[in-house]
């Protein structure tokens, strides 16, 4: 008999930052001997095998499949082991059950910027607030997101505990890359010494999606009084609309040349690109917690980033706040931290100990302590 379920069903290769919380967050619950309900077998736990097509990488049928498997499977899984509690990385529990069950919400965006004809509208407008009033608690990863969920879907605050992510402190930190001097007094890092056609970047690190803000980000980049002497960098999945447009407006605002389109860049090469950028730029609308932000902090890279949402929480005092729908304070604070080295000096000292701050230790000794009423 497991007392405590943990559902990993939404867990595949390609790592989501619902998939990276749940690998860094179960092994400190490890104290309840739960069962893994999971498609990979990790032989430190007792696992529970499921199937292995529930997960995003098998798109919206995934989606589905894992929503009817919850639904109708799960219950079955919970009753036959004899289990107290579901705890799920993602808002998703069969609904209507007798299950007792703990999610986590990472952020309600859906309906703040809702996109026509997204399943994701429905989703969180009709299921997630039923799976929300039926859960025993809610935690979430940030004072915005729990605001957001009191707001939208009229849950009382004494159910919902914030409790902040982290970072792989082993793989985002500082890295002394061997330089090159310029002329110019700019410097050229060794692992693009091969590319002739090299300058100094900026770099944004996510997904292509208007909430993003990525098109003013474009436009405080042509702002920039010397913009010809430095690259702007985009990382992250293109989208088959927004990337278009973005690419259309370089065009038209003449700095195509010197903007980078990456697509998705794997997790391995991300510190290597983070140390050697001028700063991450992150303008975004919203985030529920801001994954980018920690982990470019955490290398010692200048932050630039929004004053709104869940961002200042993490950035603290570490980074310049920018408002994002102005982008002229973005250019603004790209000028001052392109220019001034003690400002990026100071930036990036305060960036690595703010980070150091986070770890996924506390996430999992915090989480473990709400499920531990409930158990």
């Amino acid at each position: 008999m497991s007392k405590l379920l943990i559902n990993l069903s939404v867990i595949f290769s390609q790592p989501t930052g619902i998939s990276n919380y749940a690998k860094n967050l179960f092994p400190y619950l490890k104290s309840f001997n739960p069962t893994l309900l999971t498609a990979v077998n990790y032989p430190e736990f007792h696992c529970y095998s499921i199937p292995d097509h529930l997960t995003p990488a098998h798109g919206t049928k995934g989606h589905f499949d894992r929503l009817v498997w919850t639904q109708f499977q799960l219950p079955q899984i919970y009753q036959k082991l004899k289990s107290h509690l579901i705890f799920s990385p993602l808002p998703e529990a069969p609904l209507y059950s007798n299950c007792c069950f703990i999610v986590m919400v990472h952020d309600v965006i859906p309906l703040r910027f809702p996109k026509r004809f997204s399943p994701l509208t429905p989703y969180f407008r009709h299921y997630i607030p039923q799976v929300l009033r039926q859960a025993q608690h809610i935690i979430c990863n940030s004072q915005a997101t729990a605001r957001d969920i009191v707001d939208f879907y009229g849950i009382r605050a004494n159910k919902i505990t914030p409790i902040p992510l982290a970072h792989d402190a082993n793989h985002f930190r500082p890295v002394q890359i061997p330089t090159t001097p310029l002329e110019k007094g700019d410097y050229i890092p060794a692992f693009l010494q091969a590319d002739e056609n090299y300058c100094p970047y900026f770099l944004y690190i996510g997904r292509h999606d208007p909430y993003k803000n990525l098109h003013r980000l474009l436009a405080a980049f042509a702002g920039l009084p010397n913009y010809r002497d430095y690259e702007l960098w985009l990382t992250g999945s293109p989208d088959k609309r927004y990337t278009p447009l973005l690419q259309a407006q370089a065009e038209e605002l003449g700095i195509a040349k010197q903007i980078r389109f990456l697509n998705y860049v794997p997790d391995r090469e991300l510190p290597t690109i983070i140390n050697g950028a001028i700063a991450l730029v992150f303008p975004s609308l919203w985030e529920g917690f801001g994954f980018p932000v920690l982990e470019a902090m955490a290398c010692g890279t200048p932050v630039i980033t929004s004053n709104l949402s869940s961002l200042p929480e993490v950035a603290g005092d570490a980074a310049i706040l920018i408002n994002p729908y102005d982008y002229r304070e973005i250019t603004e604070a790209m000028s001052k931290i392109a220019t001034d080295n003690q400002l990026r000096d100071r930036l990036s000292a305060a960036g690595i100990s703010r980070a150091n701050q986070f770890s996924w230790q506390k996430t999992g000794l915090a989480t473990a302590e709400v499920l531990k009423q409930f158990l």
